[in-house]
């Protein structure tokens, strides 16, 4: 099968494979679906470099993580190179138009992942990004009301802000800035936003870092470091759901659900795209920076001492798994429960903490303990894993 799109040919395979298996939805269903969205999804990934995220064999498999662009690919894909904290480099697909898009769609890529820099200035952000990211057990309504305030915050700093479900259990919140501050300094202004949304609502709000630390909403601000990408406005995710623009009258009363592969292009024929006006309404961060001199350092507990170089958790943690997927690993937490009976009665959702962990070109999954609510003495010591599992044997 191919498009013509612009004058330009893409080819799609396998347009009748199934990517959604759960729904039925196709690679064509979900061509059709970024064709009727086109205007709003190429805006939010318009000249950027994106790290392509391949389900090659569906969504309920693994995906892989692929920086660099394919050496086989059409004359017209643009790339760029970018330059990552480790001293690696990669040539990254550009993408400018809906073909390029389409591009790699075909290649597996469900939803996009673009960096918040442009092409032509790979070193200036133009996007603030918070990552709203709630613990388990934390219910929609609270997640909406710490968007709430994290609009507020951004707004009183004199940046407009612009609200979209991420697709999954959590909420996004974006701010278009001037290309004008380097990566450090977006981060340390997403971290003043979170650290004041912190601050403002105690109760269901965090910016604490270590993860077995968190209660409620973490307000997360590193999705502004260099080497970091989030999903996209209208890209569609593995769950089947959208990570879908909003107008801020509509959050109060959204659901994720609502915003499918299904049900957006009826949404987007009639309302069209919310942050159509986005690209118009850059700021300045000089707000948000004096917000973190004022606030000074982290006033953090302070870690247990560091044994052999590496920081020590100040939470009782056991290590459960580490496994190539998801499943192994919650399997491998099955067989811990099962014995430790009366300790996983005491568990909170909380206190189970499964990481994705991003290794070269996948995704492997961690799986962690927290005994905090296990009386001292009946804690179990930390055992051999139940999935060992190490991302850079190959």
């Amino acid at each position: 099968m191919t498009l013509e799109l612009d004058g330009r040919i893409v080819k799609i395979t396998n347009p009748d494979r199934v990517v959604f298996p759960r729904t039925g939805h196709t690679k064509l269903d979900l061509i059709s679906y970024y064709r009727v969205v086109a205007d709003g999804a190429v805006r939010g990934v318009a000249d950027r470099p994106v790290i392509l995220k391949r389900f090659v064999h569906g969504v309920d498999k693994e995906a892989f993580f692929q920086k660099r662009a394919p050496a086989k690919r059409p004359e017209w894909v643009e790339v760029v190179e970018l330059s990552y904290p480790s001293g690696r480099t990669a040539d990254e697909v550009v993408i400018r138009d809906l073909a390029c898009l389409l591009w790699t769609v075909n290649l597996g890529c469900v939803d996009l992942n673009p960096h918040p820099v442009r092409a032509e200035d790979l070193d200036h952000p133009d996007e603030l990004r918070i990552d709203l990211d709630p613990v388990p057990g934390v219910g929609w309504e609270q997640i909406v009301r710490v968007a709430l305030v994290a609009r507020d915050v951004l707004e009183e700093h004199g940046l407009t802000a612009w609200p979209k479900t991420s697709g999954s259990r959590g909420f996004h919140v974006y701010a278009r800035i001037e290309p004008r501050w380097t990566f450090r300094d977006v981060r340390r202004a997403a971290e003043a936003v979170a650290r004041e949304v912190e601050r403002r609502e105690p109760d269901v709000a965090t910016s604490r870092w270590w993860k077995e630390e968190r209660q409620g909403v973490f307000v997360d601000y590193n999705q502004n470091a260099r080497d970091h990408t989030v999903a996209s406005a209208y890209s569609v995710r593995p769950t089947g759901l959208v990570s879908a623009p909003l107008t801020w009258d509509e959050v109060p009363g959204c659901r994720p659900e609502d915003f499918t592969l299904a049900s957006m292009p009826d949404r987007y024929a009639e309302v069209g795209d919310p942050w159509a006006g986005m690209d118009e309404r850059a700021g300045s961060l000089d707000a948000l920076l004096d917000l973190a001199e004022a606030q000074g350092p982290r006033p953090d507990r302070p870690a247990a001492p560091p044994v052999r170089g590496r920081r020590q958790p100040v939470m009782p943690l056991v290590e459960i798994a580490r496994a190539a997927t998801r499943e192994e690993a919650m399997a491998g937490l099955e067989r811990w429960k099962a014995r430790h009976p009366e300790v996983a009665r005491l568990l909170r959702p909380a206190d189970v903490l499964v990481d994705s962990m991003r290794g070269r070109s996948s995704v492997w999954t961690r799986i962690r303990v927290n005994l905090r609510h296990v009386p001292e003495p009946d804690r179990p010591g930390q055992e051999p894993l139940e999935v060992d599992y190490d991302p850079w044997a190959q």
